[in-house]
């Protein structure tokens, strides 16, 4: 099968690898449509520490069945799926309880990290255990099902923030993860959402979306505009999209006292915190991994339109086509958000 390798940092090539083997709970899948995520791009140079070469990334897919294992129940081939990007096991406390993102095994598919290697997507074919497969129905495309892992995160971002009927939510961050994450909000009942970002364009696309004012902090103080919207007490909750030191001094800042900011984006290991602003205001400050049972939800969400993934996909790409598309994406390219890679 024809595979898109990482074969060491910023070098992809598209080769001839052997077509997975599947175990007896493992199904294998011919991919049809894999998003190349943000965490791919940044995987792509190294930075992450988590795609160490060789390895053939891609977590966001969905595809057609093509052979069972034979041990698998209720698949078979032909079958539309999508699949969960986390491996969990199953058995450890934390699978038991549900939290199957906080698995004790969790692997993640297109990821070498030292522990373990798992190929991933950007792929003919996939395999994976039939635990993390989910059903698609069939009007919903396949370059739309390949965006239900990323809707999946904002989703449960959202679920895990205290949000009542009528709040305000600030929305930081309008890449992909964050324009989804303020649907999600609205969805969830806040009345008003502000988003923030650096470029523009972003902020427009957050505006079409459902945000109610979009700030700019390249053109004036975020925070207090944010207050003089609210009675000077801020947003109730913050949903920060980015990982990185000023998006989530942003989003603390701007939240009210006793609110909640939930960090969802994670592109820097380490940041500088304001421990007083958030201890002497009471602010329940708290991480979002990775999603846990939303799966079934995000399908509904996207296959009834309520979700709009369709403005945030810039372009589609062949296989041979994503070693040039990745190198766009990586320089920033303006304008440019989701590609999905067709194998």
């Amino acid at each position: 099968m024809k595979a898109l390798l990482l074969k060491q940092y910023k070098e992809l090539e598209v080769t001839d690898m052997p077509v997975p083997q599947i175990g007896a709970e493992e199904v294998l899948i011919r991919v049809a449509a894999c998003g190349i995520c943000g965490s791919d791009v940044h995987g792509y140079d190294g930075s992450t520490g988590r795609r160490i070469p060789p390895i053939v990334m891609g977590h966001e897919a969905a595809g057609v069945i093509s052979e069972v294992g034979a041990a698998v129940k209720g698949w078979k081939a032909g079958d539309r799926v999508t699949f969960d990007s986390t491996v969990s096991c199953g058995r450890c406390h934390f699978c038991r309880r549900g939290d199957i993102n906080l698995c004790d095994n969790r692997q993640v598919l297109g990821v070498s990290c030292g522990d373990y290697r798992r190929h991933g997507a950007f792929a003919e074919y996939v395999s994976v255990p039939q635990n993390i497969l989910y059903r698609l129905p069939e009007g919903l495309p396949f370059e739309h099902a390949a965006m239900i892992e990323a809707v999946s995160i904002a989703v449960h971002g959202v679920n895990i923030t205290p949000i009542s009927l009528g709040d305000t939510a600030v929305v930081v961050g309008s890449g992909m993860i964050g324009l989804l994450t303020l649907q999600a909000a609205k969805l969830a009942g806040c009345a008003r959402i502000f988003a923030v970002d650096l470029e523009d364009h972003k902020l427009e696309l957050a505006r079409q979306l459902g945000a109610t004012e979009v700030f700019n902090p390249r053109n004036g103080d975020v925070v207090e505009q944010i207050k003089a919207r609210t009675d000077g007490r801020g947003a109730d909750v913050a949903l920060e999209a980015v990982g990185a030191t000023e998006p989530i001094k942003t989003a603390i800042l701007a939240t009210r006292k006793g609110g909640t900011v939930t960090l969802i984006g994670n592109i820097t290991p380490k940041i500088e915190l304001n421990l007083q602003s958030v201890v002497t205001r009471e602010i329940r400050l708290q991480g979002s991994c990775a999603s846990a049972g939303e799966y079934p939800a995000c399908i509904d969400l996207l296959a009834s339109g309520a979700i709009q993934v369709a403005p945030i996909i810039s372009a589609t790409a062949s296989l041979d086509d994503a070693p040039s598309w990745f190198g766009r994406l990586y320089g920033h390219e303006k304008n440019l958000m989701k590609v999905i890679v067709k194998p």
